[in-house]
């Protein structure tokens, strides 16, 4: 377990979560708000997982697997992470459909932002949102950042809300 919050548990991904990353891959939030991975089966998750991996090996952070503490149920993916073309690491978190409105990606995203700044010593953390993604702009004011103004961000088709803390 890598962080703990009132109702989450964070964790490094293993081979294991592919059906649950393929599941959150191929939802229709995650399409739309974050895009289209090319994740289209348990192969292709496990290639996610495996760069995933990667990630926590070379930066010590990456996304984990946010599981309810009661009764262990992976919910969505939250942590921290480094994308060509940002400066500083990336807040990130996707949840699946059924645990949207409840408050969990707030509560992963303030954890994450936490850790980042506590454990890892970072003093700027940033995050980038589809324009029309107003749950994830909400999530991202309700923990503090603040609005930067727009970015394109290699490999993206069209700007982002970008994000500082």
């Amino acid at each position: 377990m890598i962080l703990e919050t009132e109702r989450l548990t964070l964790h490094e991904l293993t081979d294991d979560d592919a059906p649950f990353i393929l599941e959150l891959l191929m939802s229709r939030g995650f399409k739309e708000n974050i895009g289209d991975r090319g994740v289209s089966d348990l192969e292709g998750a496990r290639g996610y997982i495996e760069k995933a991996r990667a990630g926590y090996a070379a930066n010590g952070f990456g996304l984990w697997r946010a599981d309810l503490k009661a009764g262990g149920e992976p919910t969505g993916l939250a942590g921290l992470v480094r994308r060509d073309g940002l400066e500083h690491p990336d807040v990130g978190y996707a949840f699946l459909e059924a645990f949207w409105g409840q408050g969990l990606a707030s509560e992963a995203a303030a954890a994450s932002l936490a850790y980042g700044r506590d454990k890892l010593g970072l003093s700027t953390i940033v995050a980038i949102t589809k324009p029309h993604n107003a749950g994830s702009i909400a999530v991202l004011k309700k923990v503090g950042m603040k609005d930067a103004g727009m970015i394109l961000v290699p490999g993206y088709d069209e700007e982002s809300c970008y994000f500082t803390t």
